[in-house]
Order: C-alpha cells, then structure tokens, then sequence
C-alpha cells in the first residue's frame, strides 16, 4: 500500500542528501523515481537538486506534477516541501490515494521564526508517516529550529522566505534559539 512520507528536520540535517540517496535505491534496483522540487528553490540550477555534501541529480518541478503520470514511476520524491502549497500537497495525496504511488517529501517544518510553513503544515496534517531526520546544535542538544543569521546575529523578523544556506542559516536547539544564542 503506498503512502505519504513527511521526513522533517532542521537546516543541515542531511535531508535533500538523503532524498538522493533514497532515489538511489530505487533507481539501483531498477525502479523509476520522479525528484521533484519547487519552482523557487533556483539556489542548484532550474533541474537540479543539491546536498551541502556534493550529492546532485536531476529534477522536474512539482508545478509541473500534471504533466507526468504518476503510474509511470514507483516513487516520488520532493525536496524543498515546505515550500509546497496546500493544493500541491492535495496533489500528491492523489498520488498516494489513487494512483497508488508512494511519495516521500523532505522538508522544514518551520521557518527562522518558528512558524510552520504552509506545505509542512498540510504534510504534517495529511502525511501517513512523519519522521523527523535530525541534527544537533553546536551544545550537542538535537536541533529542532533554524535561526536566520545575519552580521554574526540570530535575527527573528524578515520575510518567511530567503533562500540561503549555510551563510544564512544555522540550526540549534529551542533553548538556543530563543536565546539568540549562536556558540558559547
């Protein structure tokens, strides 16, 4: 029976590395996979998908999700999910529910102000399965936020969205984040 995968976790946490990796496996074992990611995520090229650690492949947007049949693959798999929106997300519910697809979707589940994203929250709502891929803060703690770096300052006010990465971003604990604090 297929199913809706939600695997969450904080900025760094191997996610996008591990959705390669997993499209790895299927492909290795001869089966399809369609890696998706959102239009907006343009950080790795306009059909790339790219980990911190040097891991890449290809990819369609999930905007253009009516143009494949699903039937056609064994899996999908979205990277970038927080930026879904809901009716995306519906989308690929449809996916799993009638066209028997299972789908696993990588993700943040909240921004730098710890609100959830809108395509995190409909995953979290509608996911068959949630699991969280963790990561720890520079403490050891597991790091469950992502601060928006800015001059060497955890900064909490901005647009929801700005892409970046390690310059921009950096996980750590809820006792760290509230506090704003970035290293000992």
């Amino acid at each position: 029976m297929a199913k809706l995968y939600f695997r969450y976790g904080a900025m760094g946490s191997s996610k996008t590395a591990n959705a390669i990796m997993v499209r790895h496996n299927y492909m290795e074992r001869g089966q399809r996979v369609l890696m998706l990611k959102p239009r907006l995520d343009n950080r790795d090229g306009a059909t790339t998908i790219a980990s911190r650690c040097g891991l890449n492949c290809e990819c369609a947007y999930i905007e253009d999700l009516q143009n494949y049949n699903a039937k056609d693959f064994d899996c999908l798999i979205v990277d970038e999910a927080q930026f879904l929106t809901k009716a995306q997300v519906e989308a690929l519910v449809h996916v799993v529910d009638v066209d028997c697809v299972p789908v696993i979707a990588y993700g943040l589940r909240a921004d730098f102000q710890g609100n959830l994203f809108e395509g995190s929250q409909w995953l979290l709502a509608w996911a068959d399965t949630i699991e969280e891929v963790k990561t720890i803060c520079w403490c050891g703690k597991k790091a469950t936020c992502n601060a928006r770096v800015s001059d060497g300052k955890v900064i909490k006010e901005g647009e929801q969205v700005m892409l970046g990465g390690n310059e921009s971003y950096v996980s750590l604990c809820r006792k760290h984040w509230a506090e704003g604090k970035l290293k000992p």
